[in-house]
């Protein structure tokens, strides 16, 4: 981003990704966010979206913004939310930010990309109706910059939503204590908190918004069962969703902390996951993520 303009011309160099134990990663801003942007990982993002809208029983957002005119979409990743948001409001004009340019090329009009990184100084043009971010659990080194960038690119009454997962998953009972989910759940989040991004933020997100400035602000709570556990048609939608898509991201949460920070082999991260793959199948592990 410039002064001049929010659109950021891409050197061809960014589409260049980083090649890391069989996955890719992004290559600006190199190493800073560890999950991969391959087409496996593309494939669990969009999944996970389904996961949300699920949730949220189809609603984009939960704040009370009706008319959007200029909505930022921060962390896009595949880009998925920011075009049907788009295409629900068309008179909206949306930006999707992220430091992988893997958003698709057809896009709504109303619908455009940047590669950026969130935690830099924003320079945007203009000022936002509604900023959204979600699944960012994994992303802030320091979320209180974000938060007063946010602030500071609103426009009056203008909201700003997260929507995350609070990690680690906690169980009903103590059928989680002892395992192998819980083994890794701690070690990673160790290697992350090695590396500079610490996995324990969303539980902050309250006070670090008031600190930003922010008034109002609201929480709401729901509850992902890690497989079909649980009781209630919903619930065990939820959990099927869920449970695919941590079957699918376990790798790629795992390899580059763990390799990086976490001390361990490639081949002893595979051991460890597929030790936690029956951990997240096994009904007897009463288990749930809290968003």
């Amino acid at each position: 981003m410039t002064p001049q303009t929010s659109t950021m011309s891409v050197n061809s160099s960014v589409y260049q990704f980083v090649e890391e134990n069989g996955r890719t990663y992004h290559r600006y801003k190199e190493g800073a966010y560890f999950l991969p942007n391959d087409e496996a990982e593309m494939e669990r993002l969009d999944l996970q979206h389904q996961l949300w809208m699920l949730t949220l029983h189809d609603e984009m957002h939960l704040s009370p913004v009706k008319t959007p005119r200029h909505v930022l979409d921060i962390g896009t990743g595949t880009g998925i939310w920011a075009i049907e948001f788009a295409n629900r409001f068309p008179s909206a004009s949306v930006i999707g930010t992220d430091l992988s340019p893997i958003q698709p090329e057809f896009i709504p009009t109303n619908c455009q990309f940047e590669v950026d990184d969130i935690e830099d100084e924003w320079n945007f043009s203009h000022k936002f109706d509604l900023i959204h971010g979600r699944a960012m659990v994994t992303c802030f080194k320091n979320p209180a910059t974000v938060f007063k960038s946010a602030f500071d690119s609103l426009e009056p009454g203008g909201y700003f939503e997260l929507q995350d997962m609070a990690i680690p998953m906690r169980a009903i009972d103590d059928t989680l204590k002892g395992t192998a989910m819980e083994f890794w759940a701690d070690t990673t989040m160790s290697a992350a908190e090695k590396l500079g991004r610490s996995w324990k933020n969303v539980e902050k997100y309250s006070r670090l918004m008031e600190e930003a400035g922010f008034v109002d602000v609201t929480e709401r709570h729901f509850q992902w069962p890690m497989n079909p556990w649980a009781k209630g048609k919903h619930m065990k939608i939820l959990a099927t969703y869920w449970m695919e898509d941590m079957l699918r991201a376990l790798e790629g949460l795992s390899m580059a902390v763990l390799t990086r920070a976490g001390g361990m082999t490639k081949e002893e991260v595979e051991t460890l996951t597929a030790k936690v793959r029956k951990d997240i199948v096994n009904r007897n592990i009463h288990a749930y993520q809290p968003v």
